[in-house]
């Protein structure tokens, strides 16, 4: 009978674990072999704490949930000495954020730590599980896990003795998978946070060799097509037209055409509307049509998103789309194009690369191996791309798992500890150093 895909990944999980001492800390310092075993000595107990957290359904529009999750960590926060507060959203029609603070050091870095509290799905069926190496539930890996690996990487710092030297800010944000409108006071606090520190970490999922130190942004955009309301039998005559359908699948044909296989640069038309009678509801994203078949359709509407690298390639793009829309236009046909931002993007930058460089050597000295740059494409938008155009920035420090979004999430447990050891020691390190000024220039 041949050994299951979690069989050989335990084995080897176990064997990377089991490794001599000097294979896999031959670069640690005393304090950092401290580190590491405080880190090892809580496994069961971040085990433990993960599924509590995971218990508690905590989806978006879930504001008991979001809050119940929120004190869990709060309280895990205040036993190591942070200073913490409860930041009402209602004003966004959101939960809220946890935000903690630790003083340290004077002159010594400051370092943000970004997590999550609540989650896509939720449901009765979904509550912690644990088969062998992988765990499963709502949100346990995205990113209850990256949370938890967040939490205890302060607690072995706490243990080690280092941590009352770290100058460390925790914003937990309760809306990262639904952000409360408007932006700029659901992310605020996020934003007001980053412009008091010199680095910051983000702890969604992780990966064995990669983290983010670039990600696209998203923004949304709207295209209003009108036509004549005409009889059909006259169609693409003077007097009827072509009709707002014929006119809005030439923009996004032209869309396509002219803008499709630009590198990081991509646009979806999610949602299409057209007919006589048109709703739309740009809240949820839905829409009604009513028509009659002989009818020319006056009317049409398109929903999408647009996702970018840089800030300039997300204003090039927005011009061609809105001249392809605005110009030219066939017979009888007009159009606008709107757009609104969402997410920034979290443009390379040669910071971004430092931190990148600092958890390399991190997880090498760890005995885990080298840490490469994700790419870009790969990462969807997260709470680092508002803080990223401020104070440099690394994403994917969290948990590894698989089905994030989905009912079968599912997280690996032996993975929790190796992404702490190397999280605390990456916290440990930038703590204790001189803060370096954030650079704006990309590569």
């Amino acid at each position: 009978m041949r050994p299951s895909p979690i069989t050989i990944a335990s084995a080897a999980l176990a064997l990377l674990l089991a490794r001599p001492a000097h294979a896999q800390g031959a670069a640690l310092s005393s304090a950092e072999r401290a580190l590491r075993a405080a880190v090892r000595a809580d496994t069961a107990d971040q085990i433990a704490f993960l599924a509590k957290a995971t218990d508690i359904q905590s989806a978006t529009m879930n504001f008991d949930g979001v809050r119940r999750v929120g004190a869990l960590f709060r309280a895990a926060l205040d036993s190591l000495g942070f200073t913490t507060r409860w930041i009402d959203m209602s004003e966004t029609k959101r939960a809220g954020h946890l935000v903690a603070e630790h003083k340290g050091k004077p002159g010594a870095a400051r370092i943000l730590l970004i997590g999550h509290l609540d989650t896509v799905v939720e449901g009765d069926s979904l509550h912690w599980s644990r088969a062998d190496t992988v765990g499963r539930g709502a949100g346990v890996g995205d990113m209850k896990g990256g949370d938890v690996i967040l939490l205890y990487a302060l607690k072995a710092m706490k243990r080690a003795g280092t941590l009352k030297d770290a100058n460390v800010t925790v914003v937990m944000t309760g809306d990262e998978e639904s952000a409360g409108s408007p932006l700029a006071i659901s992310r605020r606090d996020l934003i007001d946070a980053a412009k008091r520190s010199d680095v910051a970490l983000a702890f969604e999922g992780g990966n064995e060799r990669y983290a983010t130190v670039a990600r696209r942004g998203a923004s949304t955009w709207m295209l209003t097509v009108h036509g004549r309301q005409s009889h059909s039998a006259g169609i693409f005559g003077q007097g009827a037209g072509y009709g707002a359908v014929f006119e809005a699948a030439r923009i996004l044909d032209a869309f396509r055409r002219e803008l499709a296989g630009e590198q990081y640069l991509t646009f979806n038309p999610a949602l299409i509307v057209g007919g006589t009678d048109v709703t739309i509801d740009t809240m949820h994203v839905s829409g009604t049509a009513g028509t009659k078949t002989n009818i020319v359709a006056p009317n049409v509407t398109v929903i999408g998103d647009l996702r970018f690298l840089t800030e300039e390639q997300k204003a090039k793009a927005r011009e061609r789309m809105k001249a392809i829309a605005t110009t030219d236009n066939l017979p009888g046909t007009s159009a606008e194009f709107v757009y609104e931002d969402e997410y920034p993007a979290q443009a390379p930058s040669a910071g971004n690369q430092r931190l990148l460089a600092a958890y390399d050597s991190a997880s090498r000295a760890l005995g885990y191996g080298a840490v490469e740059a994700l790419d870009p494409g790969r990462r969807g938008a997260g709470d680092a791309s508002f803080v990223a155009p401020v104070v440099d920035a690394m994403d994917g420090l969290g948990a590894l798992g698989n089905g994030a979004h989905t009912p079968r999430e599912t997280v690996s447990i032996p993975w929790l500890a190796i992404q702490t050891e190397r999280a605390a020691l990456l916290i440990q390190r930038l703590s204790r150093q001189m803060p370096v000024r954030k650079e704006t220039a990309t590569f």
